[in-house]
């Protein structure tokens, strides 16, 4: 397999997705799966990419919610072929993650994204959508025993419903943890609602994720070896 095939393979996934163009993304993942091309490597160097060129044109205006929901359809119909190819990277850190896009929002490329990233890590995600009522989070947190709740973004109307989600899952579980994200979201505002981390970009995500459970990890195996001393 050459460098150049294996370019030309992830450049035809990405412009699948860009153009809306589900055949095209299907037929690269079945040549990826069948030449034997790193099925991760095509996700996060091949439909991620494009996914993301694709939230750009939304927000420029350039595309609107009909080529969204295509492009969006032709990511899954890649992923759906290479994620059972995917060797789930290894990290040392497991953890159950809920994840959604707050009330009144229907943003979700970002989010989506996101959790594609974490169950290639091998974290167990669970995806309750968009358009989420602050309750879901809370009551999903609690049924699953969570250890990070993901709170997703993209208008300054909707982000400010982070401060009261973030206010009740403390409230019912100090000890979860909670990120936040989103094109309105900043540092400065992950601090001042409470939130344990923010997630700039989706890499950045995965790797605040990572840092936080080991730490969390830590943190119950020391309480652990405590309750045995005493």
């Amino acid at each position: 397999m050459t460098q150049w095939r294996e370019k030309e393979l992830l450049d035809r996934l990405r412009t699948g997705v860009i153009a809306c163009d589900e055949d095209m993304v299907i037929d690269a993942a079945l040549t990826v799966v069948k030449e034997g091309i790193d099925a991760s490597k095509a996700i996060f160097e091949g439909l991620v990419p494009g996914m993301e060129q694709v939230g750009e044109l939304y927000e420029q205006q350039e595309y609107f919610i009909p080529q969204l929901l295509l492009s969006t359809e032709a990511m899954y119909a890649g992923l759906n072929i290479l994620r059972p190819h995917v060797t789930k990277m290894d990290y040392g850190v497991n953890g159950v993650v809920v994840i959604g896009v707050v009330h009144g929002d229907v943003h979700d490329i970002g989010k989506n994204i996101v959790k594609v990233m974490f169950e290639v890590a091998g974290f167990e995600v669970h995806d309750l959508g968009r358009d989420v009522p602050l309750e879901y989070f809370v009551d999903e947190l609690l049924r699953c025993d969570a250890d990070m709740v993901c709170l997703s973004a993209m208008m300054t109307t909707t982000m400010v419903g982070m401060r009261e989600i973030i206010r009740r899952i403390k409230e019912k579980n100090p000890a979860a943890k909670i990120m936040v994200g989103g094109a309105p979201v900043t540092e400065e505002i992950a601090q001042k609602y409470g939130a344990d981390a923010f997630a700039e970009d989706a890499g950045q995500a995965l790797k605040d994720a990572i840092k936080i459970l080991s730490m969390l990890r830590e943190m119950r195996k020391c309480s652990q070896e405590g309750k045995k001393v005493n």
